[in-house]
């Protein structure tokens, strides 16, 4: 039963401190059930030469072993040469560092599940969405 001080709402623009709020609270829950605290932020960038501004790049997490994907993107002339699967390669590198043993991500039909298989990752499960579109998810061994 809800308290009769707590109060419900759904926003598309939630605080920052409310999301830092939740997360905290869920890496506190987590760290007294596995007794470990290793989360941490993962992100492999890549910068224009000429500006020095980010262009592309993947970000994720780590944590209890796993490497997460969260975002990957790379603008259209920077694609098909490479730099997707060097990327890739050295978020995954990071990882094993960290000392994960598995990687987790998911991906839309239309957008690269080929890429993610030709670099070693497996669909292990996919989830019909609109238009004939679907979310595949993914996963690979990094030991």
């Amino acid at each position: 039963m809800i308290e009769e001080t707590a109060h419900i709402f759904v926003t598309d623009v939630p605080e920052a401190e409310d999301v830092e709020l939740i997360s905290a609270g869920l890496d506190e829950f987590n760290t007294e059930r596995a007794g470990v605290n290793d989360r941490r932020t993962l992100a492999v960038f890549v910068k224009d030469s000429d500006t020095g501004r980010v262009v592309g790049g993947l970000t994720g997490r780590t944590s209890l072993g796993l490497l997460f994907v969260d975002l990957f993107y790379l603008p259209a002339e920077l694609r098909g040469g490479g730099i997707g699967s060097e990327i890739l390669r050295r978020a995954e590198g990071e990882a094993v560092r960290r000392g994960c043993r598995t990687g987790v991500l998911y991906t839309i039909s239309f957008q690269a599940p080929g890429f993610y298989q030709r670099n070693g990752w497996h669909v292990f499960g996919e989830v019909p969405s609109v238009a004939g579109t679907s979310r595949l998810f993914l996963t690979k061994s990094l030991s």
